[in-house]
């Protein structure tokens, strides 16, 4: 196994604390005194051919309840540091912060990611998949950062029942992760090539523990919640409903790697809103799920698949019906074996006759070669006690899925890929109900190669899943290549191509598109995109071409056009940001589209951030539809008073669906990962201005440890 680890003879060796932590950032314990130092970090950005310009150093210990780090971030120039605000799980790429990737089990795919920006924001993750990470998950753990004239330091206590791990190993893959913005540096303790990022898990060194870290013991965390508030809706004259709500999470933990999560009329109330866009696709938009009780493990489940390929996707539970309780076993049973096993239950909603459903997910994954790994899964969706009311829409009595999917990845990451096959089962629904899909990666310094090809049959079916297209086959090559000048303010500069055909199955051509494109990036971590895009659609279902129930254009109907356009991201180091990209070119029917989009950013840091995107839409196309245009508009103000007290507003104007969106939250995280929330939340309908609908809700939340 370690002589497969490209980064294997990087080492921290941990040793037991030799006396009590407090978590103050200062260093003045003798356990910090007698711990090893990781330190010379590596440069990873501008360039990744020399040691950091910027010092960090790190240490580690640990007790019978904690994991311990404290890192020290000196400062190369003089200056303000260079951070958004307190809020939680800030963007990594506008926060001078530190970041620690840790890879419990050492299989260089899973684990978990901990860190804070230098004003002291925690973040905090999932990571899978070798390198990407979930900051949707949250957990209970402590940390602290001090500021001083020449340097910044981050302390941090993690209690072991936060985190899974396997009983009895005394190595676990680590890497730790730096990025200062005056300097535009990003650095790492080990090597990592400039296209991977810091948290590839392929480039990790080892922490070396000199015994096994103490099992976490008797582990079952209670997490009630309590709920209050009132509902109005305007729009259909309704009286106003007063909630009055109660419910439980629990976690258990079978063993130090294995979770079991139970939920009990579960509310996600608090959950951040979707940010909108204005749809002018043929086909269902997708929104991440940022519900906390599917996140732990949850690659498990929702990565199955490929983007618009998805067996599973949690937000078809619980959105139309609510979730009664649940279920989720999830982990690894062994080194190198996953499993994940989810069972939900919602309950019947009577005015639209959908019955009560059962949901029960089986997915399990083994371990091949140094990074790869073969996956099964089973989905299955049950309606219980049906009885059909033909006044009413109709619902399947049941869905089902099975799949399997080779995941690839080389030891030093330059090769990844994925062969994936599933099959769905569903009344009166068989033959061509079958999906193959495969890609296969290269990602060298310079040049950036992929292959990808899909075949979805007309009847396959995935109705908890996220497949918003079927009975096609598609090709999708890309080839792009990176230049590196040098003594220049530009970094890295070079043409990106891509096509992406779609055919039926008799393989003649149904819609593609070709890509165009050349990126800049600047030293100053700018960067720009121009690029130029011919495509062809063949109609296969009726569509208008606004999405805004006007007339639609006729099946079978030819549209070809070509469209160019840029995008640019300003540096990040000012305290004003800010971003455009344009798109000017043919559309459907000989029309024409230009739209418009900038997103900018203002913050007096650390306590405010404000920002602003904004969406315009001009299209032109023959009667009836003339020339239509949308506008979005989206500013949002974050207020935060101190990393454990958050105010949001977000309001969102969208003219394609005539509709006015004010959210409010007030988070104050009283104890770590025990929060009360207000949330206030208000639709409009723009002209004439009146209220749709409206919602007031307080919420109390409580981890307890037990």
């Amino acid at each position: 196994m370690q002589a497969q680890k490209k980064n294997g003879s990087y080492k921290l060796r941990i040793h037991k604390s030799s006396s009590p932590i407090k978590i103050d950032g200062v260093m003045d314990e003798v356990s910090w005194q007698q711990a090893e130092s990781a330190s010379d970090f590596f440069m990873v950005l501008p360039m990744d051919t020399s040691h950091a310009k910027v010092r960090t150093e790190v240490r580690m210990t640990y007790d019978d309840q904690f994991l311990y780090l404290i890192a020290t971030c000196f400062h190369a120039v003089p200056g303000p540091y260079y951070v958004e605000s307190l809020r939680r799980d800030f963007a990594f790429g506008k926060n001078d912060n530190f970041l620690l990737f840790m890879d419990p089990f050492d299989d260089q795919t899973n684990g978990f990611s901990f860190g804070a920006n230098a004003a002291g924001a925690q973040w905090d993750g999932t990571m899978y998949e070798g390198g990407k990470v979930d900051l949707s998950w949250d957990n209970k753990w402590e940390s602290v950062v001090k500021n001083d004239d020449d340097k910044w330091v981050f302390e941090m206590a993690l209690p072991f029942k936060s985190i899974r791990y396997k009983k009895g190993i005394s190595e676990w893959g680590i890497n730790f992760s730096r990025l200062d913005l005056k300097t535009t540096e990003k650095s790492s303790w080990t090597p990592v090539p400039r296209q991977f990022p810091t948290a590839s898990l392929a480039y990790s060194g080892i922490l070396v523990w000199d015994q096994p870290p103490p099992p976490a013991g008797a582990n079952i965390s209670l997490i009630p919640y309590v709920l209050g508030g009132s509902v109005k809706d305007y729009e259909n004259n309704k009286p106003s409903e007063y909630k009055k709500e109660i419910g439980l999470d629990v976690k258990v933990a079978i063993t130090s790697s294995l979770n079991l999560d139970l939920t009990v009329n579960p509310d996600f109330s608090q959950v951040e809103v979707d940010r909108q866009v204005t749809n002018l696709d043929r086909f269902e938009l997708f929104f991440p799920e940022r519900r906390q009780f599917f996140l732990e493990n949850g690659d498990l489940f929702a990565n199955f698949g490929y983007q618009t390929i998805r067996p599973f996707f949690s937000r078809r539970i619980g959105l139309e019906a609510p979730i009664r309780f649940g279920a989720r076993l999830s982990g690894k049973p062994s080194k190198n074996w996953r499993l994940g096993l989810m069972n939900m239950q919602t309950g019947k909603v009577r005015e639209l006759g959908l019955p009560s459903q059962n949901f029960t997910v089986a997915s399990l994954q083994r371990k091949v070669f140094s990074r790869s790994n073969i996956g099964l899964i089973f989905i299955n969706k049950q309606s219980l006690n049906y009885q059909r009311d033909s006044a009413k829409p109709a619902f399947s009595d049941y869905n089902r899925n099975i799949g399997a999917e080779c995941n690839l990845a080389s030891s030093n990451n330059l090769w990844t890929g994925k062969m994936m096959w599933l099959k769905s089962f569903s009344p009166k629904l068989s033959g061509k109900d079958m999906v193959h899909a495969a890609h296969l990666q290269y990602s060298s310094r310079r040049l950036f190669v992929w292959w990808q090809h899909e075949y979805v049959g007309k009847n396959y079916n995935a109705e908890t899943g996220y497949t918003p297209r079927r009975n096609y086959i598609k090709l999708n090559p890309q080839i792009g290549y990176t230049f590196f000048p040098k003594g220049s303010k530009v970094l890295s500069h070079g043409p990106k191509f891509f096509y992406g055909g779609f055919f039926n199955e008799s393989f003649k051509r149904t819609d593609d598109e070709h890509f165009l494109g050349y990126i800049i990036a600047f030293r100053n971590q700018g960067s720009f995109l121009g690029w130029v895009a011919h495509d062809y659609v063949k109609l296969l279902l009726p569509f208008d071409p606004t999405n805004s129930l006007k007339d639609t254009l006729a099946r079978g109907t030819e549209h070809r056009w070509y469209a160019y356009g840029t995008d640019f991201i300003s540096k990040p180091q000012s305290v004003f940001t800010f971003g455009f990209s344009t798109r000017y070119g043919g559309y459907y029917a000989h029309g024409t589209r230009l739209n418009l989009t900038a997103d900018l950013g203002y913050r007096v840091q650390p306590y405010i951030s404000l920002a602003v995107n904004t969406s315009y839409n001009h299209i032109t196309l023959p009667m009836p539809w003339n020339k239509t245009t949308f506008w979005l508009i989206g500013p949002r103000l974050d207020i935060t008073m101190t990393n454990k007290l958050f105010f949001t507003t977000f309001f969102q104007y969208n003219g394609q669906l005539k509709n006015m969106n004010l959210n409010t939250r007030f988070q104050w995280r009283y104890k770590p990962a025990s929060d009360l929330f207000i949330v206030y939340t208000d639709n409009y309908f723009p002209a004439p201005l009146s209220v749709r609908n409206r919602a007031l809700v307080l919420k109390l939340t409580y981890w307890w440890n037990m």
